[in-house]
């Protein structure tokens, strides 16, 4: 038994390491490397590769640099992947509950695992040494590595956040809580928190957000086939900051509404849940594959909608030439909001990637606007905390529509300490109560 658990140690540490090189030399997304790691460890040894995999993604240049200090040379190019299970063993020794010794001996053979026995020596070498004499981290160590985000990340958020690029940084490097969505159609919140304390045993499982009435913070992330209910169609799984917008486009109601960019449809389940008598939704993706997933949430809460797999920007392919009144447009962004939940967007975005996506978000905002009806609202919403993304994009829209006039009235007086006003719109930062970042921009049509 000592040895199957010691050869599952060894390959837990192998499939992480493969999946942080994975994101960091290959440019895949941690949870695609994680897909395919799942297929090749048991079940129970998941939620052990999550955590070293996520951590060591989240602070990889960190990892490097005292991986680093131990190194008498860089590793050749074939050998990166060393590089990163020297980082998956350091994270162990700093960061998690692991022992010193399972953490070095497990890390040792997992080199073999990796192919390279021959590098077993110095993996052992760079942990035991790195275990006699830390090295500090000083000032004299690159922001990238001190910060823990990509140079580019690091100078954009100082230019659009002179005050709170640090406190955002900071955010973006903490492990996110769970929140949950009650579908009010289904129970209260009070109610759903009696059935969470009967189902855990704890006094208080999970705790309501002031001034977003359906949304739960866990004390303890929990399994969702654990969650009370969840086949039911009690609860969903999502961010309070997400939770914002449903109440927002509705406030003064909305019978034909449209989720323009829907996937994978936690958004578009509120809007129903919230949406009055009669209400109708349209929601599209440009996906096909992540239209699937739109049906299954709104399968699973008994929600009906028209799902539709089109391109918001051309809907001349797909609109039926009635306008709504009702538009929520959840733009593709750099999700640089959502950092500490997807530690791979730092390795994975690019500076380049910005204008791109601005260029795209302005577009599909051009196009949805056209389908609004006089009188409407459109709500603009990314994960995004950068200017170029959110209030840039909404200053250039305005120049060329001035029957375009915002509508800075926010659904209660609650969330009003929660956001930052921007030039044009909102910002949530990240880790303010717990949520993450979002940005929005209400706007109305002229009738």
């Amino acid at each position: 038994m000592a040895e199957q658990s010691q050869a599952a140690g060894a390959r837990i540490r192998a499939e992480a390491a493969k999946a942080v090189h994975a994101v960091v030399h290959g440019g895949r997304s941690l949870d695609a490397a994680l897909g395919d790691a799942d297929r090749r460890v048991a079940p129970s040894e998941r939620s052990l590769l999550r955590l070293l995999s996520y951590g060591t993604v989240r602070f990889h240049w960190r990892l490097m640099a005292q991986a680093g200090a131990f190194l008498k040379r860089p590793l050749k190019a074939r050998d990166q992947v060393v590089g990163a299970l020297l980082a998956v063993g350091i994270y162990q020794l700093t960061d998690t509950r692991v022992s010193d010794h399972a953490a070095v001996s497990l890390t040792v053979e997992a080199a073999r695992l990796l192919r390279r026995p021959k590098l077993k020596p110095l993996v052992n070498g760079v942990l035991r040494n790195f275990l006699r004499r830390p090295p500090a981290l000083d000032g004299s160590a690159s922001e990238e590595v001190r910060f823990d985000h990509p140079q580019w990340l690091i100078d954009r958020l100082r230019r659009d956040w002179p005050d709170d690029w640090q406190r955002i940084l900071a955010a973006n490097n903490e492990q996110a809580p769970m929140w949950l969505r009650v579908n009010r159609r289904r129970a209260t919140t009070e109610r759903y928190l009696e059935r969470l304390r009967e189902a855990t045993g704890a006094p208080a499982p999970g705790s309501v957000l002031a001034g977003v009435e359906q949304a739960i913070r866990l004390e303890q992330p929990m399994a969702v086939e654990a969650l009370p209910g969840f086949a039911e169609g009690c609860v969903s799984v999502q961010d309070a900051a997400a939770q914002l917008a449903a109440p927002w486009l509705l406030a003064d109601g909305g019978s034909r509404l449209l989720d323009a960019c829907a996937a994978p449809g936690g958004k578009a389940a509120q809007l129903l849940e919230l949406a009055g008598p009669g209400a109708t939704l349209t929601a599209i993706d440009a996906d096909p594959e992540r239209v699937v997933m739109i049906e299954e949430t709104l399968g699973r809460l008994g929600l009906q909608a028209t799902v539709l797999a089109a391109d918001a920007s051309k809907p001349e392919r797909w609109w039926d030439s009635q306008r709504f009144d009702r538009i929520l447009l959840d733009a593709p962004c750099s999700a640089s909001g959502v950092i500490r939940r997807h530690p791979d967007i730092k390795h994975l975005r690019r500076a380049s990637d910005i204008p791109v996506l601005a260029a795209t978000q302005l577009e599909l905002l051009e196009a949805t606007w056209r389908l609004l009806a006089p009188g409407g609202r459109l709500l603009y919403v990314t994960c995004s905390v950068l200017r170029e993304e959110n209030e840039g994009v909404m200053e250039r829209f305005a120049e060329r529509h001035g029957q375009a006039r915002e509508n800075n009235v926010l659904p209660n007086n609650n969330i009003h300490a929660l956001m930052c006003p921007r030039s044009r719109g909102f910002q949530i930062l990240p880790g303010v109560r717990g949520m993450d970042g979002f940005y929005f921009a209400c706007l109305e049509k002229a009738s």
